[in-house]
């Protein structure tokens, strides 16, 4: 992978000021970004989350998922903090990309589960990958975080990538009548840690 960092802007948001930082992948033109607060390039665990992107979550409001509101919470959660990251991944629909993911929606409406959706459009349950964070952390100066996600895959993943997670921070938000059943899919099938 040929990963370039590309420019930093300031962004205030609703939650507080930001820095922005943009990234690419040189090699499929894919772009991430990383929201930061305060210093956290002085060697000490960083309060962080790795947020797969979920337009209809993030930007429309979705409550098929609870997306929206663990992005949210995050951003809250480290400006109140006054110190933290996320880092923003390009990786819609676990991987499989916008259209896919409406695709998939039908067939959730039609009875089945998340998982199941994806392996009968032809997709692994899961296709997302953490390589990029590797590269992110480093820019900003990030080793060791303490990471907000419900998922221990990705604690594995991070780790995998040279990143030290010292502590999972559980994100238990945006529950809702809509989701019930894709938040005990991630549950069964997907090994997340979410409240009985």
């Amino acid at each position: 992978m040929s990963f370039d960092f590309i420019a930093s802007s300031r962004l205030p948001t609703k939650f507080g000021d930001f820095t922005i930082h943009a990234f690419e992948d040189s090699d499929t033109l894919q772009e991430h970004v990383a929201l930061a607060m305060g210093d956290i390039s002085n060697g000490q665990p960083v309060l962080a989350r790795v947020h797969s992107e979920c337009l209809t979550g993030d930007g429309f409001g979705s409550l098929r998922c609870d997306c929206g509101p663990q992005l949210e919470a995050a951003m809250l959660r480290v400006a109140s903090e006054g110190c933290g990251v996320i880092l923003y991944l390009r990786q819609e629909g676990r991987g499989i990309g916008l259209v896919n993911k409406v695709r998939a929606y039908a067939l959730q409406d039609a009875g089945a589960d998340t998982v199941e959706a994806n392996e009968q459009l032809g997709f692994a349950a899961d296709l997302r990958e953490y390589s990029m964070c590797e590269h992110m952390l480093n820019h900003l100066g990030v080793s060791r975080v303490r990471l907000m996600t419900n998922n221990p895959l990705k604690v594995e993943a991070l780790a995998a990538h040279n990143i030290e997670v010292v502590e999972r921070v559980p994100l238990i938000t945006g529950n809702n009548p809509h989701n019930e059943g894709y938040l005990q899919t991630k549950t069964d099938k997907m090994g997340h840690i979410l409240p009985e």
